[in-house]
């Protein structure tokens, strides 16, 4: 197993509340079509202001938003508006290009979960932007409990549409537990430890730690140590393209990013919707994209 540390990211202003990111990293981009992966909390709101993200684009990905703790709200240009609460999934597709906003809701004083986006397949990475909301009916066992919001494991599949084969999954094992996971042997793993220490296949992997599994097993064992463990359980097949990431925006090549910063930045400045609405009744003004690097961006992945 190859295992991914976190580094610690500020995001928003002045009391930016901070993320744990383990994806991407130098030596990984992608496991499966997940290529980026943000944990967070459990954060006092009053202390850290909680989450406030103004309006901001993405295209060419799927944002999937899941909660522990909190409550979080959410606007999209494409005229969605919805709440995500704990144990329910909320999937954003760009697509061609969308804005969206997140705010923590008033009433939330304890935030907790993660931010995960998906990288869209060259063929479908174009497609009209969508948003669904899933409340995943958990299963369980002995000694576990899971809950699954993308694909399907354990017996229970997720209605939610993906464009790729993917895996995405809250498991929680009491202490001392140990749970053979069948898996599909095509399919990278990643496994993001929330709480506690976990022995995958008996190595150890702890919390906020991010542990990659290559294809090939066809169960994986999971085991909670002394205390109560919580974790996700993302994947799916090698993704078998290269990527350009900056900001919030996936493309193909240096150029393409390039013209969707300036269609962003025209949409602000100049109203020109060719690509780019806002959502409607947003409380804070759009997020101005950051000046890009001086060198040329590079793809990343296989």
């Amino acid at each position: 197993m190859e295992v991914l540390t976190p580094r610690d990211v500020p995001l928003g202003g002045l009391r930016a509340m901070t993320v744990r990111r383990t994806l991407p990293q130098r030596q990984r981009t992608l496991i499966g079509a997940w290529c980026f992966v943000d944990h967070y909390g459990p954060d006092d709101v009053d202390a850290s202001g909680g989450m406030v993200v103004p309006p901001h684009p993405h295209t060419g990905l799927q944002t999937v938003s899941w909660l522990f703790t909190g409550e979080i709200e959410h606007r999209d240009s494409a005229g969605h508006h919805a709440l995500v609460r704990p144990g329910e999934v909320n999937l954003m597709t760009a697509g061609r290009g969308i804005s969206h906003s997140e705010y923590s809701t008033p009433g939330t004083t304890q935030l907790h979960g993660a931010q995960l986006w998906l990288a869209l397949p060259d063929g479908e990475r174009q497609v009209d932007p969508t948003f669904e909301h899933h409340a995943p009916e958990p299963v369980s066992g002995p000694g576990w409990e899971a809950r699954v919001f993308l694909g399907s494991l354990l017996g229970s599949t997720s209605p939610v549409r993906t464009f790729s084969p993917l895996l995405g999954a809250e498991l929680v094992l009491a202490a001392g537990t140990t749970l053979s996971v069948p898996v599909d042997p095509a399919f990278e793993l990643g496994l993001l430890v929330d709480t506690g220490t976990v022995r995958v296949d008996g190595e150890p992997l702890a919390r906020a730690e991010l542990g990659f599994q290559a294809p090939g097993a066809s169960t994986l064992e999971l085991a909670a140590q002394e205390e109560d463990a919580r974790l996700l359980l993302l994947g799916g097949p090698p993704f078998g393209e290269k990527i350009v990431m900056w900001w919030n925006f996936i493309g193909r090549d240096h150029d393409e990013i390039v013209a969707y910063r300036r269609q962003w930045e025209g949409r602000l400045d100049a109203g020109d919707d060719s690509r780019f609405e806002l959502p409607a009744d947003d409380p804070l003004e759009a997020l101005h994209a950051p000046v890009l690097p001086g060198v040329r961006l590079v793809q990343r992945g296989p």
